[in-house]
Order: C-alpha cells, then structure tokens, then sequence
C-alpha cells in the first residue's frame, strides 16, 4: 500500500449513531443507512434481540453484539476508522452521555459524531402505539377487560360534549386532549368489536371504511368532477350520500335522542335541503316555541344548540357574579 493511501493513525475517526422506529418494519431502512452500514468498519448492537438485526445480517452486514463505553467507542474509532452504532429502542443513553462527557472535557480527540436516523415515523404513526396500548389494557386491566359497546355508551357522549366545549371556549390544550379522549372511545369500541363471535371487526376495518367512505364522496379530489365553490362540495357530498343510503325519507338516519335544538335544527337542514313544504306544527306550549325558534335559527344559519350553549354561559357567568357579590 502506498503510504499516501494508509490510514492516519492519528485521524480521530466517526461514530454514526443509527436509530430506527419501531412503527417502521424491520428492514425498511433509508439508502443513506445502507450505504452508512456498507461502507462501516464496524457495526455494533448492544441488543441481540434487535428486530433490525436478521434484515441486516440477510444484507451481508456483520454485525457486532457489543456495547461499548464511550471510551472503548472513540478508541476503536482511532485511524479514522467509522463505526455504526444500531441504537436499542431506548437509544443508549448512557452511551451518548459518556460521548457527550467525554467531550466537554476537552482531554480527548473526539471522533466525529453523527445522527442517522435510518427510518422515520410517517404521520399518523403513534396511532399504532395506540392501538398497542388498548389492546394491552383489554387483555389485562380487570376494568376495562369487562367492558361492553352498551356500558360505554355514555362516555361516548361525555367525550363528545367535552370537546365541543374545547372547540367553543378556544382552550387549545383542552382541545388536543380532549380529541385523544374522543379517539379512545373509537379505538376502545373497536377493539371490543374484536371479540364479538358473530360479527367482528377491528380498527382496520373502520378506519378502511371511513377512508372508502371520504374518496366516494370527494369525487372532485380524488376523481374527475369539478368543485369549485363549498355549496359544490356539499352538493356533491349529499347526492352521494343519498345514492348510497337509499332513504324513503329525508328523517331517515336522524338520530332522536340528541339534545332537542339539536335534532330540530337537523330536521329543519335536511326539510330545506330537500326542498320540501312541512309546515311547523302549531301547539301550546313552551316546546312548540323552542321549535319555531330552532327552525328560524336553522334558517339564518345559526346552530340553535350552540347559541344557546354560548347563553347559558353568560347566565353562568351572571350567577358567579351575584354569588361573589353576596360573599
């Protein structure tokens, strides 16, 4: 070998510190990673049970069982050797820290050190560690074991109200919670739905539906129609809708134990989107009051529930007045 092309043995060298995630399969590396893990003198793993470890070794990359301090790493570095460390799912903390000590001391030549993230979380990952985790309680919390589509029907509707609440009062903390609490009502019934002997399905069969569901009705993103306006889109929305419901009647899937405004607004939305004549019932009482208002709120496009929502506030925020004024 010719002296210019040896190895300087003074050369510090390079540690690149390879992390992977575990929601990516094992295997599914980026091209910098293999080529890091072609071209490396040396590559490392402290955990034997590794899942990258049988693709790498499938790859032709000899792979080391060791787990070195930080000294023993930045000596086998020496000569401007490059050695692949394949972090364990916890990332070897007391590894880095040691590189990092070693570091700031200022005694040590310090090889060059380099992040590689060889595979990364796609958006909508850590809803798998979700899934995990649910099917990890159900299988094993006696509370949660025992719980049925029925019993946890009304935290459903707690879950629900909570986020509206969120959404009105612009609390963003409050809403991002409250979105993970309305998603474990879905993942929780799904799971459930598992067991069922007769009839199961889990949260790939309804997260596939609502996905089937969202392209057939957006033919104007995902097919050839045109939308240019939101009346367009709603359009579109409800004639598919209507072509894939087969109603006899435009109160059919108009659920009746929602709160009243509510299920009066909705009725008012789906009799003018129809362009049907139903005139009001007339009546006494107080209901039939709350009727005609709820339709003319529906009419001006105001939600009658959250208007009133937003009023019983305001009484709420009057009473806190008076009590604290009586203190």
């Amino acid at each position: 070998m010719d002296s210019k092309d040896a190895p300087d043995p003074n050369a510090p060298g390079r540690v690149l510190l390879l992390t992977t995630s575990h929601r990516v399969a094992p295997g599914l590396l980026s091209w910098p990673a293999w080529q890091a893990l072609g071209a490396a003198d040396a590559v490392l793993c402290a955990d034997p049970g590794h899942p990258q470890l049988p693709y790498l070794r499938e790859a032709g990359v000899a792979v080391e069982q060791a787990a070195p301090t930080a000294r023993e790493l930045v000596e086998r570095c020496a000569g401007g050797r490059t050695v692949v460390v394949v972090a364990t799912g916890e990332g070897d903390p007391a590894l880095t820290d040691g590189l990092a000590r070693l570091a700031g001391s200022g005694r040590v030549q310090m090889p060059d050190l380099e992040l590689l993230p060889a595979s990364y979380d796609l958006p909508g990952a850590r809803l798998l560690d979700l899934v995990q985790v649910m099917d990890r309680i159900r299988a094993e919390c006696p509370w949660s074991s025992q719980q049925t589509h029925k019993g946890l029907a009304k935290y459903g509707i707690e879950e629900a109200y909570e986020l509206v609440e969120a959404i009105e009062t612009g609390d963003r903390d409050e809403l991002r919670e409250e979105l993970g609490d309305v998603l474990l009502q879905v993942v929780f019934h799904s799971r459930i739905a598992e067991e069922d002997p007769d009839e199961p399905f889990s949260i790939d069969d309804v997260a596939g539906g609502i996905v089937s569901k969202l392209i057939h009705r957006h033919p104007h993103v995902f097919g050839d129609d045109t939308a240019e306006t939101p009346d367009e889109v709603r359009d579109h929305w409800l004639r598919t809708k209507a072509a894939e419901k087969q109603r006899d009647s435009v109160t059919d899937g108009v659920p009746l134990g929602q709160p009243g405004l509510a299920l009066t607004a909705k009725l008012a939305s789906r009799v003018r989107t129809a362009g049907l004549d139903a005139p009001l019932p007339t009546g006494d009482g107080v209901g039939y009051e709350l009727l005609a208002l709820a339709v003319r709120a529906e009419a001006a496009g105001v939600d009658p529930e959250a208007a009133l929502r937003a009023a019983a506030r305001a009484y709420r925020d009057v009473i806190l007045g008076v009590e604290k004024g009586g203190a």
